[in-house]
């Protein structure tokens, strides 16, 4: 009886689709959950090498030097200036896959759109140390190709130390993050084009409009609640935008401007070993991120009428 209960189990599609599920909920568990146990380091005053149980245990100690020490709010204020002013950048430009996948969608060469599609696709899958290099090549002081154009026309007597400067960093920032993120954002708007009823068009077409009014009648209005949703997403994501491009890029000069808080993060428990304080700060960022998506999901239930989560 009951090897026919569990063969009737299998039989049942939704059952089937959670067992073909399973590999991937035991990675995110693995890897995004069972990490969390870490958070306990928040409460002790831990020091590398030692039994975190033989440290002294200090409670809150870590997160009420988040909101009392002069230095850590200070800091704490500068790299949450940067990140959510980065975040904001990003969010203002995020339309930009958008009408990338829209200009995509007008050439009628399909051999010429995938041909641009997959030049443009292909720096998301350089890593931010690759680019790095490549910024290296072009705007180091002595040896970058732009300064060196700029030297050798007598344009300028030496060259500009770009890498190093914090003037404009939030918007170079932004710079690399879109040449290296356009074409993959736009994927998943390629991919909502198709789902737009090619009737539409033709109907469209028969009454007179022309490319530019199919355009901003039947593309656009398509395309709208696919971008609200990630919009919201990004909302709930605003205070990680991750490290990787920031690290590789940050230098003395340029730390006050381009340190954002998992840079921080980052450099407080790893650069500096204060593991329990930086540990804190992770876990205030999280349970920020945490409130800032169900205020997404709550906005766009009130815009929209459907919720993303």
């Amino acid at each position: 009886m009951q090897m026919v209960g569990f063969k009737r189990l299998l039989n049942q599609q939704g059952f089937r689709l959670f067992l073909m599920s399973s590999p991937l909920l035991i990675l995110v568990f693995v890897f995004s959950y069972m990490p969390l146990y870490g958070w306990i380091y928040s409460f002790y005053d831990y020091k590398a090498g030692r039994d975190l149980f033989s440290t002294d245990f200090v409670g809150l100690k870590n997160f009420k030097m988040m909101f009392t020490d002069h230095y850590a709010v200070t800091n704490i204020l500068r790299v949450m200036k940067n990140t959510l002013g980065m975040s904001f950048l990003g969010i203002v430009t995020s339309v930009f896959p958008m009408i990338f996948a829209i200009l995509l969608s007008e050439i009628r060469n399909l051999r010429f759109r995938k041909t641009i599609q997959t030049l443009v696709t292909i720096p998301n899958f350089i890593s931010w140390v690759l680019v790095y290099s490549i910024a290296y090549a072009m705007f180091s002081t002595n040896d970058g190709l732009l300064n060196r154009i700029l030297i050798n026309n007598g344009i300028r007597d030496e060259g500009i130390n770009f890498l190093a400067s914090g003037n404009h960093v939030w918007l170079t920032m932004l710079g690399y993050g879109i040449w290296k993120g356009l074409g993959w954002g736009a994927i998943i708007y390629i991919a909502a084009l198709t789902n737009i009823d090619a009737e539409q068009y033709e109907a469209a077409r028969i009454d007179g409009a022309g490319r530019l009014k199919m355009t901003w009648h039947i593309t656009i209005p398509g395309l709208l609640p696919t971008f609200f949703v990630l919009l919201l997403l990004s909302i709930g994501n605003l205070l990680n935008n991750g490290m990787e491009q920031y690290f590789v890029f940050q230098n003395a000069m340029n730390k006050d401007s381009i340190e954002v808080l998992d840079l921080y993060v980052y450099n407080q428990g790893m650069v500096g070993y204060d593991y329990s304080f930086a540990t804190a700060v992770g876990m205030l960022k999280s349970v920020v991120s945490v409130l800032l998506l169900f205020f997404a999901n709550f906005l766009s239930k009130i815009t929209r009428g459907e919720s993303v989560m």
